[in-house]
């Protein structure tokens, strides 16, 4: 696969998300459609740092040394350690749309990027620079998703109408 068309649909989805989560009315922000999901306003969050401190960071990582240690993660915990539920919705969302940004335009600045440089993992084996770009594009899809279904979540907690009429979710 080649790599530009992945550039160019973390691009994209720089709109998408923007579309997706500016609609967002306050009420939709902190409501979660089951106790244990995430609202949306964690999903930004979520979204923020995986921006910064996951894909963009492990792939500059790889693509630098691929013999050093990936920076650690810790996406479940970054929820409570973070404070996602203490944070303001608008200022995260502006956070993530001007990471996702730089990320695109650093992407771009490339220049001869090594694309099957790979850390070795102990445990999965390993992971190249290529995979991490495609799997960040994948991630994208996976939130999108999520994001339509809580829309969708929301309507049918809050709306008082059933939704069958619409078709089977």
């Amino acid at each position: 696969m080649e790599i530009a068309p992945l550039i160019d649909e973390l691009r994209a989805n720089e709109a998408v998300f923007a579309s997706l989560l500016r609609s967002v009315p306050e009420d939709q922000r902190t409501w979660r459609p089951a106790p244990d999901k995430w609202s949306m306003l964690e999903v930004v969050c979520h979204l923020y740092d995986e921006e910064r401190d996951d894909f963009r960071a492990r792939l500059r990582s790889v693509l630098d040394d691929p013999t050093q240690p990936l920076p650690p993660t810790n996406p479940e915990a970054w929820v409570s350690d973070r404070h996602y539920a203490d944070q303001e919705y608008d200022t995260m969302l502006d956070a993530f749309l001007t990471e996702r940004e730089a990320s695109v335009r650093w992407l771009e600045g490339l220049v001869d990027p090594r694309w099957e440089n790979a850390y070795q993992h102990p445990r999965v084996g390993p992971l190249t620079a290529r995979m991490f770009l495609t799997t960040w594009v994948a991630h994208d899809y996976l939130h999108v998703r999520q994001i339509i279904r809580m829309k969708y979540q929301h309507l049918e907690a809050t709306s008082g109408v059933s939704l069958e009429y619409a078709g089977g979710w």
